[in-house]
């Protein structure tokens, strides 16, 4: 093995990878680029090998390891590093300040010399019986004191003890796609309350599983991909709804008449559009988030605003601040002035605060946003649901995102995450975002990951990880490189998996990680047996001869639903209309007519399967279509999975996809309106009204006539 292959296995990135064509080499040049991504240069052979060394002795020059995942229930070994022969103790310092000494192991490693010095290696027990939380190591060696991070995960996490046994299942929805009467051309939190309500007390469902929420740019034009944040730790305002605002109430009426205006002038000029347009939304919205704003606060509203600051402390600060600098000089920090491009400089701190009541604003809406979220959540489960909101977590932010601005160091430069080529896309995704540093986030304690699920799970019931293999490795594609030239880099799942559930458990929160697509086996049994659900999709459940899975097969511990956002609706589905529209963007690779056949013969396969079974039953639903939707639903319920899906799609009979993957502008991605199977808009109130609704509610029940 060469040094190069060898400095690139010792930072956990794949030297090289299978794909459908078979095993392939990764390039040097894609190495020595993902490296340097890692900030080590391998660009000669000389460099290369002065920089494994490096590596290798690098354990050896750290006290104690930057941080310890832990599982409980378990015993582990610390391993410490101190001049040779010098004695050494550590101990655990827990989160409530009690101390707990760990007791000295056999270690028969050899000592070291490092940097022209003697180094020894002692090893210390980790007791299985210690406490689930963030704790502390310390490490004294003669006069001087080492900590680190220790995190003591659950075993395993399961179904929250509240859902009880059997089968649950709640819709999948896109929130923006869904408004109502009172909306402001775009489904909004009061909406997802409301929908959370109809959902369980009509349709007896116990979650409602909405898009990600995550915060977008501030300012227009608005991105419309919901998986394409710019903080996953902070919420979209463009989801809030003025007028459920507490001082909306107090406003004079002039400002009442003006937010009215606001939103009168929007609808006249959406109400005939066939996408949603965000960027008209936003304007109108902040317009009246601003004269609400302005009204002021009491004093009791104060208190509570002032408390919502200090738990988000500078994070907060740091995105408000970021906020108020896209509005004056554009949404990608890397085009700013040098000064104002590392958030700690003094030159950050003065625009702040001469722009002190813009970074308030964006401030209070991130609070706004939250109480509203805390009331969706709070309505779901008053409402009889044993889960309430579940929100969906994207893979990932952009290298311009707030998130970059504000840790940038934790953030690897040079290089993007994105997919390899697979049976489905031959050229491999680009997905344009930046990854985490497997070693900066270790040193970090895992914190701003950490961070990111407390914020969801504040106001949720569950989380769905979107590409959870992402905490297991990601595919780095380097910059200028076509994303076939990239490579996995891998992360420490034992600690990213551990953290997820420990925040669950404390959450008391339902996880589910979506685990489609190209994964390595053992990743779903790994999950199993965290007790962390998986994602069942009908469509690609498959036995080893290609035929349809048999509903016993499936996994208990897993999410199970038909078809899923990246997939048509099953009523598009099952008449071939996203075929259609991939055939009309030029995107098939081969005749309609040959893509029509071949999904009309597994159809067919479907067809007799569900008619076998005595599942389809014709003049169930309004037409073929509906029938079919229905049976593939009550095969749905057969299954063993734990937990079902329904896509709100299916329940109006909506045919068009929310997302074309491989296009940009050529569809309408993250912009469709919730339509009903004549294309009608649905609207919240339509939806109360809905038969088709309440026959796919009766199937996923199992209380059908």
């Amino acid at each position: 093995m060469s040094d190069l292959h060898a400095l690139a296995a010792a930072y956990r990135i794949a030297t090289e990878n299978w794909a459908a064509e078979g095993r392939s080499s990764v390039p040097d040049e894609t190495l020595i680029a993902v490296l340097a991504a890692l900030g080590v240069d391998a660009s000669t052979p000389e460099r290369a090998r002065a920089a494994l060394e490096a590596r290798r002795d690098e354990a050896w020059r750290r006290p104690l390891p930057p941080c310890v995942v832990h599982r409980t229930g378990h015993e582990g070994d610390v391993v410490v590093h101190v001049p040779a022969g010098t004695p050494a103790a550590v101990q655990v310092v827990l989160e409530n300040g009690e101390s707990l000494p760990l007791f000295q192991v056999d270690n028969w490693e050899p000592d070291r010399e490092v940097d022209g010095a003697p180094v020894g290696e002692a090893s210390f027990r980790l007791p299985a019986h210690l406490p689930l939380g963030y704790h502390t190591l310390q490490l004294v060696n003669g006069e001087h004191r080492h900590e680190s991070r220790l995190i003591v995960c659950p075993r395993y996490l399961g179904i929250p003890e509240r859902v009880g046994g059997g089968q649950i299942w709640g819709y999948a929805v896109q929130l923006y796609s869904v408004s109502s009467a009172a909306s402001w051309g775009i489904g909004d939190l009061q909406d997802l309350a409301d929908l959370a309500v109809w959902s369980a007390a009509q349709q007896g469902a116990d979650y409602l599983l909405t898009n990600p929420l995550h915060a977008a740019e501030p300012s227009v034009p608005i991105g419309s991909s919901p998986y394409s944040p710019t903080s996953r730790r902070f919420i979209n305002p463009i989801y809030v709804r003025p007028e459920a605002i507490d001082e909306y109430a107090l406003l004079d009426e002039h400002t009442r008449a003006g937010v009215a205006r606001l939103r009168g002038d929007l609808l006249a000029m959406v109400a005939d559009g066939d996408a949603i347009d965000r960027d008209a939304v936003w304007t109108a919205k902040i317009a009246a988030l601003q004269a609400i704003h302005d009204h002021g606060l009491t004093d009791l509203r104060q208190v509570s605003y002032d408390g919502f600051r200090a738990r988000h402390g500078r994070h907060l600060v740091d995105y408000a601040a970021w906020c108020a600098l896209t509005e004056e000089h554009g949404h990608d920090w890397r085009t700013w002035p040098n000064e104002l491009r590392d958030p700690r400089s003094d030159e950050v701190s003065a625009y702040a605060d001469r722009h002190r009541a813009r970074v308030e604003f964006h401030c209070w809406l991130q609070w706004i946003a939250g109480e509203q979220m805390v009331a969706a959540q709070a309505r779901a489960v008053d409402a009889g649901m044993r889960i309430g909101i579940m929100n969906d977590i994207a893979v990932g932010v952009g290298p311009a995102s707030s998130e970059a601005w504000a840790r940038h160091d934790t953030f690897a430069t040079g290089v993007s995450v994105g997919a390899p080529p697979d049976a489905y896309n031959r050229l491999g995704q680009d997905w344009s975002q930046a990854p985490w540093r497997p070693d900066r986030m270790a040193e970090l304690g895992y914190q701003p990951f950490r961070d990111m699920l407390r914020s969801m799970l504040a106001h949720s019931g569950g989380i769905r990880v979107d590409h959870i293999i992402g905490l297991f490795r990601l595919w780095w594609i380097p910059e200028g490189h076509r994303p076939t030239e990239g490579t996995y880099v891998r992360y420490d799942h034992d600690a990213l998996v551990g953290i997820l559930m420990l925040e669950a458990h404390r959450a008391g929160a339902l996880v589910v990680g979506e685990d489609l697509g190209t994964v390595e086996g053992w990743v779903r049994d790994y999950l199993a047996e965290r007790g962390v659900l998986g994602t069942s999709v009908l469509w690609f459940e498959r036995g080893w001869d290609g035929a349809p899975q048999a509903a016993d097969r499936f996994r208990e511990m897993s999410m199970a639903s038909v078809t899923t956002h990246d997939l048509a609706p099953t009523a598009g589905y099952l008449e071939h209309a996203h075929l259609a529209v991939r055939d009309r963007l030029g995107l098939l690779g081969r005749p309609l007519a040959a893509e029509r056949a071949d999904q009309e013969a597994d159809l067919e396969r479907w067809r007799s399967i569900l008619t076998r079974r005595g599942m389809l039953r014709p003049g169930t639903g309004s037409d073929q279509t509906e029938d079919e939707i229905l049976a593939l639903h009550r095969h749905l319920r057969s299954t063993s999975a734990r937990v079902l899906n329904a896509a709100l799609t299916d329940a109006v009979g909506d045919r068009r996809m929310q997302n074309q993957p491989g296009t940009l502008d050529e569809y309408p991605n993250w912009r469709v309106p919730l339509t009903d199977y004549d294309g009608n808009r649905v609207t919240l109130e339509s939806l109360v009204r809905s038969e088709r609704a309440a026959r796919l509610g009766a199937v996923m029940n199992g209380t059908e006539p």
